[in-house]
């Protein structure tokens, strides 16, 4: 006698898609719904169970419910050529109404009161384009040619010189004000010419740290850009 015909709604209905990288598990999910007025009793199975780590793989889905199976892909070595013959079969039965024990009544259970649905696996990689960087503030065609260290150094090295403007902008700062206190003391006693002398001197000291300020500046550029060009 032929089978009954598959209860459970399966998303998606035929296959499984696993999307690499697979240096780490992928995992891929499987919806099963059940639109009848009864409890249905399911199981899945695969042809490579050392390859998968399905939870739940078995269970029971009351009446108009829907419970999400995660199939989980260990890690591997991905070849592109070689296509993948790992399929999956999600079996399944009506619940009876006085089940007590769920393992003894796939036991004790009759050839036609099973259903079952199969889904093939397939591996895809991601297109170059989808990939994207974690340092979104480097443009694109940088960040191509940059690893992961020699970003993180640029980014240390960034962060380093930044502090030291800021400080040499509070020393100035500090100058400043010291200039200030000076400048006055030295108007109230010195002489006018005197008085000029000394205005002058202080004058030159805030050119010359602004110029330092600067210099720290363009050098903090050109390193971001002598990095980006390598």
């Amino acid at each position: 006698m032929a089978r009954p015909e598959q209860v459970l709604v399966l998303e998606p209905q035929h296959e499984l898609k696993f999307r690499g990288p697979f240096t780490d598990v992928v995992t891929a999910t499987l919806k099963l719904t059940n639109p009848t007025d009864r409890n249905v009793c399911f199981k899945v199975k695969t042809t490579a169970p050392r390859r998968y780590c399905v939870r739940p793989n078995s269970g029971i889905i009351d009446a108009g419910t829907s419970i999400n199976v995660s199939v989980m892909l260990q890690p591997f070595d991905y070849d592109p050529n070689e296509k993948s013959k790992h399929k999956f079969m999600v079996q399944s039965m009506l619940a009876p109404y006085d089940m007590t024990d769920m393992e003894g009544v796939w036991k004790e259970a009759k050839p036609e009161e099973l259903m079952d649905s199969k889904l093939r696996c397939t591996f895809e990689m991601p297109l170059e384009n989808d990939k994207t960087t974690e340092h979104s503030v480097l443009p694109k065609s940088a960040s191509a040619s940059l690893d992961d260290g020699e970003v993180k150094k640029i980014m240390e090295e960034c962060k380093r010189l930044q502090m030291e403007v800021q400080r040499l902008r509070e020393e100035n700062k500090q100058i400043r004000e010291d200039d200030g206190l000076r400048k006055r003391k030295v108007t109230s006693m010195a002489a006018p010419h005197s008085s000029a002398m000394a205005t002058t001197a202080m004058r030159d000291e805030g050119l010359s740290t602004r110029v330092l300020a600067l210099c720290v500046l363009f050098f903090v550029i050109g390193v971001i850009i002598g990095k980006l060009a390598l």
